[in-house]
């Protein structure tokens, strides 16, 4: 189940898909990247483990500014077109 629990501004927005899309290309470099390239795979893993730790923080900061409903097993998704924030239900 989807419902809407909130929006946030279009700064808001343009912050959490910047991290969202960094996040996502760097998941697909890690499918083509080696091990054996040491000093590119430890950047990848730093840099990885920073964006993963930006979008939550962001996700975290959001929820509590807007007191987002949420569920047990649930989470929030961001339309970018509209900014609307979805809780979706297991």
């Amino acid at each position: 189940m989807r419902k809407v629990v909130g929006s946030v501004t279009v700064e808001e927005k343009n912050e959490i898909q910047a991290l969202f899309e960094r996040r996502n290309g760097l998941n697909e470099l890690a499918k083509i990247l080696t091990v054996e390239n040491t000093e590119l795979y430890e950047k990848l893993v730093k840099d990885m483990g920073e964006t993963g730790t930006k979008f939550q923080n962001w996700w975290n900061r959001m929820s509590s500014k807007y007191q987002w409903e949420s569920i047990e097993g649930g989470n929030w998704e961001i339309d970018f077109e509209t900014c609307e924030i979805y809780l979706i239900k297991p």
